[in-house]
């Protein structure tokens, strides 16, 4: 029986067999941010259930497909969707697409993903870059047996998030004009959105914005040695900043307002790497 190794392997060579020039960035889309992927020149579409292992999300908003193209004379893959633990994944599987683009020798990847703002200065819409995060969703993708071919038993997680990448965020921002902000991400496992006492207790953490997503990616990069750079699209601010219910409706409503804005900010980004 494959291993998870062999079975990256197996979807990276057919990626290499069908997309033309390797890729040099990779960027995961989130919830309702799959606009960008329409954008890339000379692209190739390869649907997730095209490629060998790859997990299918059932999320909406998700499209579900690997785009290869390019952006600024530069070889990009976006992944257009990604699956989440609250799926039932475990965390080897929500990190695959990942793996495979380290395998298929990417240097850089620029997470994405809609976010609660927790922070009370964000409002909806707010473009967060990440500084780091804190993991609460119980789970690890680097648990159970190293394969040191993927990374070291043991990797560091000082500086998760690149300081090199971040700056260049921020001078595509200033380019564009297009106010960002820094912050902290929390992961958390869902899919129920979180309470108002668990929002304050994740303030007091030193938290500024809540997600289901991002981190088991964070670290499968940083563990293949790759640069990561992270941005969440603050969709919604989190239960108890308003007095209102979440829905998933709003999520993506927001993400769909900023989309463009979204989509500039990722070209310039890739435009400096």
């Amino acid at each position: 029986m494959a291993g998870v190794f062999e079975k990256v392997e197996e979807a990276a060579a057919v990626v290499r067999g069908r997309c033309g020039p390797l890729p040099e960035t990779a960027v995961v889309l989130g919830s309702g941010l799959g606009h960008f992927a329409e954008t890339l020149a000379d692209a190739v579409v390869m649907p997730y259930a095209e490629l060998p292992h790859w997990p299918a999300g059932t999320v909406t908003g998700h499209a579900g497909r690997l785009v290869v193209g390019t952006v600024a004379g530069r070889r990009v893959a976006a992944l257009s969707g990604r699956v989440h633990a609250y799926e039932g994944y475990d965390p080897a599987t929500v990190v695959f697409g990942t793996r495979v683009m380290g395998r298929l020798g990417v240097g850089q990847i620029i997470l994405t993903n809609a976010a609660g703002g927790i922070n009370t200065a964000f409002s909806k819409g707010t473009l967060m870059i990440i500084d780091d995060h804190i993991n609460l969703l119980g789970a690890n993708p680097l648990a159970g047996p190293n394969d040191d071919r993927f990374g070291p038993r043991f990797p560091d997680m000082s500086e998760v998030y690149s300081p090199r990448l971040r700056a260049s965020a921020d001078q595509a921002a200033h380019a564009l004009a297009l106010p960002v902000s820094h912050g902290v991400y929390v992961a958390v496992q869902g899919p129920s959105y979180e309470t108002p006492a668990e929002i304050r207790a994740f303030r007091a953490l030193g938290a500024d914005a809540v997600g289901m997503s991002t981190v088991p990616e964070a670290i499968a990069a940083r563990h293949m040695g790759i640069e990561v750079l992270g941005i969440s699209c603050i969709t919604n601010m989190a239960a108890g900043v308003l007095s209102r219910p979440l829905i998933h409706d709003e999520v993506m409503e927001t993400a769909r307002r900023v989309g463009k804005s979204f989509t500039s900010l990722l070209g310039g980004i890739i435009e400096r790497l």
